[in-house]
């Protein structure tokens, strides 16, 4: 699973591990916040692991472990005091794809996809172009909210202006 999907908050309770490669470059999607989001979906199975591979540890990855073992704690007294065994949470695939298909479809229709080639259709080449800055805009925005499914939708209709104005 891919880590924008990850911390998108896609619900799949059956990822178990979770690899975070050059987890020492600190950076976007590997600050603290991103990897806590990320280590996160490993914690809804009872047998979920992460694992950062890096040269060194960062700040962002002593924050993920020191934050992990703080939340283990709470979550293991809470459990023992209330007699709480815990389980790995259980969806059925139809579920999932459902849940997938609402996330994409309310993605298109904040970005107006049904109306996006009639649109550039009746652009000139400045207006395209003016049309692409807005769009790459968007998409920094997007990118920065953490809102990958989105940003990439910006970066195809991007592309495909970018191929009719070259044409």
């Amino acid at each position: 699973v891919g880590i924008n999907l990850l911390r998108e908050g896609l619900d799949i309770p059956e990822v178990s591990l979770i690899i975070v490669l050059d987890a020492d470059k600190e950076g976007f999607l590997r600050s603290k916040t991103s990897l806590l989001q990320v280590a996160g979906r490993a914690a809804r199975n009872i047998n979920g692991r992460v694992i950062m591979y890096g040269d060194r540890v960062t700040n962002s990855m002593k924050y993920l472990i020191d934050e992990t073992k703080r939340r283990r704690k709470i979550q293991s007294d809470f459990n023992k005091k209330n007699d709480i065994i815990p389980k790995t949470v259980k969806k059925t695939n139809s579920i999932i794809t459902s849940m997938m298909i609402d996330k994409a479809n309310k993605s298109q229709s904040n970005l107006d996809i049904k109306n996006f080639d009639k649109k550039i259709e009746s652009f000139d080449a400045i207006e395209a172009l003016d049309f692409v800055e807005k769009l790459k805009r968007k998409m920094k925005k997007c990118a920065q909210n953490f809102q990958f499914e989105e940003a990439a939708l910006l970066r195809d209709q991007i592309i495909k202006i970018n191929g009719q104005i070259n044409k």
